[in-house]
């Protein structure tokens, strides 16, 4: 007769581990948008090192104080937009750092419910053991009363 091992609190156990993969995933997708931000800072500084290239060139030649003023308000434009994007990138980067907090803590909650169950499997196994070792001790009394 053999019995199959049935943890009663398995339901838990899976949903801290569905709460850990939700976890996981809201990590990756901070991650995502960090980079993205981050990318958004470069292009924008990308994007203000030529135009003050540009400013530079048109400054050199006879060039009309208009357009001179023109690249250089675009130029200052691209300096407010900079310190924005370095915002965003920072509240990024505190969103990445909670989610990994919150993912560490979901990590360390699966874990001791899965060490919870290892115990109650390793006891179970056991006391199998046990069953078994009594079963066998039993039909060997039975084995050497009837040979009597």
């Amino acid at each position: 007769m053999v019995l199959r091992f049935r943890y009663p609190l398995q339901k838990i156990v899976d949903l801290k581990g569905s709460e850990k993969s939700m976890a996981e995933w809201e990590y990756a997708a901070s991650l995502g948008r960090l980079k993205s931000e981050e990318e958004q800072l470069d292009q924008l500084r990308q994007e203000r090192g030529a135009y003050e290239m540009e400013l530079s060139e048109r400054s050199s030649k006879p060039t009309a104080l208009a357009e001179l003023h023109l690249l250089q308000d675009y130029i200052s434009f691209l300096d407010d937009r900079i310190r924005q994007q370095r915002q965003g990138v920072r509240v990024a980067e505190e969103h990445v750092q909670q989610r990994q907090v919150f993912l560490t803590d979901k990590m360390v909650d699966e874990k001791v419910w899965q060490n919870a169950r290892s115990k109650s499997l390793q006891k179970y196994r056991q006391e199998a053991l046990i069953r078994e070792q009594n079963e066998l001790d039993e039909i060997a009394l039975r084995r050497a009363s009837a040979r009597r």
